[in-house]
């Protein structure tokens, strides 16, 4: 027989239909003034629309001390969070878990106790609302975005319906349908919800004047912008960003296709506004064409942008086909104007030869010439994928001095082979005794082989300050690598991608043998080196000299199902330090899990995580991927 309600529970449901169905400013105010019991019964019962208006409601005379009377006419003074941020946390993370649980970190901050410090944490009130409200914009922009890429439509984007799966979300059992058909149309998501909105993603079909009209109401902060083709895209976006000016600090355009022209009049547009407004961060096109793409020029809009942002922070310009000329220009270009920037990403473009002037206008690399300024604030740097060879590395270690703080180079997949490298590791070996910032080094499918890594180690080993994170993985090193990689895991290193090198179980033998002193290791990729039983050894092995390792990916190393009783062993000893382990991809995967009494003893806490299987897609707003 179904439970009966109570009258408490009749009366809330109640409530909470007609806070959705009229707006009654009258039943707001009441409803501020209930005893606390029945309040904070109230308020998890409510729906998105239904919190939102009580929020909007709040009278005016209400403060966040208030004076109320219970039931023997006593006079007691509550604080009441107004803000209502519990609830908002909860119906966010309701409706995205994933992402409810990454915001959670973000959430953690200490503020400062200074004036700014105080009002950083006032605004940070209204955190969870505002993400929510954003995330639920985003999804109504990209179903929109949907229904107007038909060939068929030819309607108002303003007028598009939206599903009953999304008001589902923020109503209660279809309710907004019943009300009104505004609330069903786009427009009233965009003008209700548009104040909410700092970052966006906009296909090109939203990029026209109407959209703009829409989100008047919008302080965009990031702008992510997707196939801009036409001169009706471009007008568009620059409505947008007039629109949005004072706030915009980023802007992000994939699979675009630029003529000079159209460059320019956004280049033109940034710079124009910086005066006025703070200036433009992030600036990034990624797996876009130039449809103009001269050999001996680059768009004067863009190189006055990038000569003229002072606080341009990261730029990326990557796998957008460019040739060796551009990326020339773009540097020197950066490195003239002694730019603020930190980040240059220009991976994923065929670049080969465009360092080359830097190797005979230096004739030293531990001086420089004095020719250039130096990219001081330089500290990441990206050339993935870039087609480089050995002479272009040669010519990069002129490069690095004027790069004295570089933190991050990433020259994975790039056939520099070990001559190639070698010329890197001259500049190391230069280096070693003086400040050395780089703390990350990426070299992954650079085609080295065992002798060229072996002489790296050995060389990073003799740095004063160590690496943090070394990755060498799609290199095939064989076994013989073992050993060095045993002693070079026993230094400073705190995470270490040695993925798919051919390791083998004879490698991870010779690599626990080496293990004899404390390692600061706390991260590691072993994944695909076909260890056998030999990886959860040395895994094992790993937990007792490593204190702080934290994750570990071990997929795809053949483990059978004798290696828990290894693995479990050796978690043990960790203490519940271990807060991720992928074994996926393993023979043990293959069994059933029930037969794995050793599975319960390795869930030594409550953070820990175990992989053994794939994890279907999780249902998330957007993707904001750098």
């Amino acid at each position: 027989m179904r439970e009966v309600p109570s009258l408490i529970t009749l009366c809330i449901c109640s409530i909470r239909d007609e806070l959705i169905q009229v707006d009654d400013v009258e039943l707001s105010s009441v409803l501020y003034q209930l005893p606390t019991e029945l309040f904070d019964q109230l308020l998890p019962q409510l729906p998105p629309l239904a919190l939102q208006k009580l929020q909007e409601r709040k009278p005016d005379v209400l403060n966040d001390y208030e004076l109320l009377t219970d039931g023997v006419d006593n006079q007691r003074k509550r604080k009441r969070y107004l803000n209502f941020e519990e609830e908002w946390k909860t119906l966010y993370e309701l409706r995205w878990p994933a992402l409810g649980r990454q915001s959670k970190n973000s959430k953690n901050k200490s503020f400062d106790r200074s004036a700014k410090g105080k009002e950083a944490e006032r605004e940070s009130t209204d955190d969870w609302q505002q993400m929510y409200w954003e995330a639920h914009l985003q999804k109504c922009l990209d179903t929109a975005a949907e229904i107007a890429l038909f060939p068929a439509f030819h309607g108002q984007i303003s007028e598009i319906e939206v599903p009953d799966s999304i008001l589902n979300y923020i109503d209660h059992r279809g309710h907004i349908g019943k009300i009104t058909c505004d609330y069903s149309k786009f427009a009233y998501h965009c003008q209700q919800f548009g104040s909410y909105a700092r970052h966006l993603r906009l296909p090109n079909v939203l990029c026209v004047e109407e959209t703009c009209h829409l989100l008047r109401n919008a302080r965009l902060e990031s702008l992510e912008l997707q196939w801009i083709k036409s001169d009706e895209h471009v007008e568009g976006l620059c409505k947008l960003i007039n629109q949005n000016y004072r706030s915009l600090k980023s802007i992000k355009f994939v699979y675009c296709k630029f003529t000079v022209a159209s460059l320019n009049a956004i280049c033109d547009l940034l710079c124009m506004h910086c005066p006025q407004a703070p200036e433009m961060q992030h600036f990034s096109i990624k797996t876009s064409s130039f449809l103009e793409n001269n050999v001996s020029s680059l768009p004067a809009g863009l190189v006055s942008f990038i000569s003229s942002g002072r606080s341009l922070s990261s730029l990326c310009l990557s796998d957008n086909h460019l040739h060796r000329h551009f990326a020339r220009i773009v540097f020197d270009t950066l490195l003239e104007a002694s730019s603020s920037i930190t980040i240059l990403d220009l991976s994923e473009n065929n670049i080969a030869g465009w360092l080359s002037h830097f190797k005979w206008n230096d004739k030293s690399i531990t001086e420089p010439s004095g020719t250039y300024n130096s990219l001081k604030s330089l500290k990441k740097l990206n050339l993935r994928n870039c087609n480089l060879q050995r002479d272009d590395v040669d010519c990069l270690r002129y490069v690095l001095v004027h790069i004295p703080n570089l933190e991050q180079l990433d020259l994975s997949d790039n056939p520099i082979e070990d001559d190639g490298f070698r010329c890197l590791t001259t500049y190391f070996k230069d280096m070693s005794q003086r400040y050395f910032s780089l703390v990350e080094l990426k070299l992954e499918s650079c085609e080295l082989t065992c002798s060229g890594v072996c002489e790296l180690l050995e060389v990073l080993s003799a740095l004063r300050k160590p690496l943090s994170f070394l990755s060498i993985g799609g290199n095939y090193l064989g076994s013989e690598i073992g050993t060095p990689l045993g002693k070079f895991l026993c230094g400073g290193i705190q995470a270490f991608d040695i993925e798919d090198i051919g390791l083998g179980s004879s490698g991870f033998l010779k690599a626990g043998k080496e293990l004899v002193r404390e390692s600061k290791l706390r991260s590691i990729n072993i994944s695909k080196n076909r260890g056998g039983i030999e990886t959860a050894r040395f895994l094992s092995k790993l937990f007792s000299h490593a204190p702080d390792l934290s994750s570990i990916n071990a997929k795809y190393n053949f483990m059978a199902k004798e290696s828990l009783s290894i693995l479990s062993s050796g978690i043990k000893v960790a203490k519940g330090k271990l807060e991720h382990l992928d074994l996926r991809g393993n023979i043990i995967c293959e069994e059933e899990l029930a037969d794995f009494s050793e599975l319960a003893e390795l869930r030594t806490s409550g953070n820990f995580v175990l992989e053994l299987s794939s994890s279907p897609a999780q249902n998330v707003p957007y993707d904001d991927d750098p």
